[in-house]
């Protein structure tokens, strides 16, 4: 199978040399090409055909929406990742509802970067846990009494990630996790991780 094209939108020179570093070891994602403004984006996309573009939430001439809008209709193929700084501003929700298929943080781990592009190409909507809007909700959360990062370790979980996986991703400790979930578990009030991610489910939060 041919490696997925990757489109990298961002006004950052070393945001776009980043995300070509991190993926030159994945041989599934190629870099080929790149754009620092939304308008060059939309220009270079058709003749680039990425089946993929991580699109930087603020851009100096347009707003995210119109950029994720003149992506669906230009390459209707490829599917659009936020890439941004901030988390919690609404913009983010804002090129969810105009079509993006995903909302990353710039700081996620490489692995996570990879993981998470490869489950948009599967066809996954995918967020970061960490956003808000975005996984579970803040209210959610606070009615569970899970921390973010219990949370962050029981959606892994749910995704059917081993400990050891889950320590990988996280950058934890074995025991670290390990202790993560059984204190989830505990907080849900499940006698195993089955019956938590139910209970996780049933609130919410998956």
């Amino acid at each position: 199978m041919s490696a997925a094209r990757v489109m990298v939108v961002d006004d950052h020179p070393v945001v776009r040399d980043g995300v070509a570093l991190l993926l030159r070891g994945e041989p599934a994602l190629v870099v080929v090409g790149s754009a620092e403004s939304g308008r060059s984006a939309l220009d270079r996309a058709p003749g680039l055909a990425p089946d993929l573009v991580l699109l930087d939430l603020r851009l100096p001439d347009m707003l995210a929406p119109e950029i994720v809008a003149g992506l669906r209709e230009r390459v209707p193929a490829a599917r659009v990742v936020v890439f941004t700084a901030h988390g919690d501003h609404h913009g983010v929700q804002a090129a969810l509802d105009a079509g993006a298929h995903g909302a990353l943080l710039k700081d996620a781990a490489a692995t996570d970067l990879v993981d998470a592009l490869r489950r948009v190409l599967r066809g996954e909507r995918v967020r970061d846990p960490r956003m808000v809007p975005g996984g579970a909700s803040q209210a959610a959360l606070v009615r569970s009494g899970l921390t973010r990062r219990e949370y962050e370790v029981l959606r892994l979980a749910a995704q059917g990630r081993t400990n050891p996986e889950i320590a990988e991703t996280t950058g934890l400790a074995r025991n670290t996790v390990k202790t993560y979930l059984q204190s989830a578990l505990h907080k849900l009030g499940a006698r195993n991780r089955v019956e938590a991610i139910g209970k996780a489910s049933e609130a919410g939060l998956l």
